[in-house]
């Protein structure tokens, strides 16, 4: 993406101010091609309550962010985290808004019974989540 800002002086006279364009460029390509990569619906390991707490304020501060990743994708029960009763679908809605691409895992959707109750992001294979992964400048493991 291209920023640029356009001053009109006069008819016939355009001036073209290019503000850090080299590094716009380059931090948006950089986070269009992050992947975060979650394989849970909490964050960490200790008590699931905590952990719950934990997931529900990244995802709303991760939407919030200046920059959002190019791609989450959602392995095992973290496909939870984007369907019916997830308390951080609204959060995932406000990243998908602003470019963000939500993958789950189909296989992980079918052994949950919840393929039907997919509210953000679409429903994908191994195939595809692989070549994200391998096509990413940069993975973010949660």
């Amino acid at each position: 993406m291209k920023k640029t800002e356009t001053i009109s002086m006069s008819e016939g006279c355009d001036l073209r101010q290019e503000e850090g364009l080299a590094n716009v460029e380059t931090d948006l390509a950089l986070h269009k091609d992050t992947v975060y990569f979650l394989r849970s619906d909490v964050i960490g390991q200790g008590d699931a309550q905590l952990g719950k707490i934990l997931i529900k304020s990244f995802f709303y501060t991760l939407s919030e962010a200046d920059h959002v990743p190019g791609t989450l994708i959602f392995l095992n029960s973290a496909v939870l985290l984007a369907c019916e009763g997830s308390p951080v679908v609204e959060s995932l809605l406000a990243l998908e808004e602003r470019g963000t691409q939500i993958l789950s895992c189909g296989t992980c959707l079918d052994y949950y019974q919840m393929k039907e109750k997919v509210l953000s992001g679409k429903v994908s294979n191994m195939y595809t989540i692989v070549e994200h992964l391998n096509s990413a400048t940069k993975v973010v493991s949660l």
